[in-house]
């Protein structure tokens, strides 16, 4: 009885110790069946507007270069590339923002999840977007967020100071924005001031 009980104060010790390898993989099992419950619910709540959007028609070229702004967040477009998934027939747009000197630079790429193709795309963007993880080293680190209702992958670089979001707008646009010598939050109000709720 005693060697059970010594048994059982040393397994619990262990488990208390934040650091140890018993108590690491119990958080990865946990954070698995979280990852694929959350799987489970993304792909309901996909099936629900899937058959929407591949009715729905995608955005031209023009409709997306009328909703293109010529400046953000004190940056002038500087380049824009639309339908270069057009062969793909999906419906996309590029561009490049930088301030005076160029030493600060904004990119956005987006694309459009309407019609039969770009719900397909757009469809596995989604499942990435409804994990949870966190990685963190010396050279930045990568996480899902959850801002301003949205959920979000940010990623960011300390060595160069680069920095990466990608998010769906409204189920449908998918946005990849980068920041060269931007912060996380200097990226975000650079999306922000997209205003790509107008989109669509």
């Amino acid at each position: 009885m005693k060697k059970y009980v010594l048994a059982l104060f040393v397994f619990s010790v262990l488990i208390s110790c934040k650091d140890n390898p018993v108590s690491k993989k119990i958080k990865e099992t946990k954070d698995a069946v979280s990852n694929s419950t959350n799987a489970v619910q993304e792909m309901t709540n996909m099936q629900e507007d899937i058959k929407d959007l591949q009715e729905t028609t995608p955005l031209t070229n023009e409709e997306l270069k009328s909703w293109l702004p010529e400046e953000v967040e004190g940056m002038n477009r500087i380049s824009y590339k639309a339908g270069q998934a057009g062969m793909m027939n999906i419906s996309s747009i590029e561009a490049t923002y930088a301030n005076e000197d160029k030493s600060k630079k904004f990119s956005i790429s987006i694309i459009d999840g309407a019609g039969q193709v770009g719900a397909a795309a757009t469809m596995g963007i989604r499942m990435v977007m409804s994990q949870d993880f966190e990685e963190e080293d010396e050279n930045g680190s990568r996480r899902t967020v959850t801002k301003n209702g949205k959920k979000a992958i940010e990623e960011y670089r300390t060595g160069n100071n680069k920095s990466k979001i990608q998010l769906m707008e409204g189920n449908r646009f998918y946005l990849e924005a980068n920041g060269t010598n931007m912060d996380l939050d200097e990226t975000w109000d650079a999306i922000e001031d997209l205003n790509i709720e107008k989109l669509g």
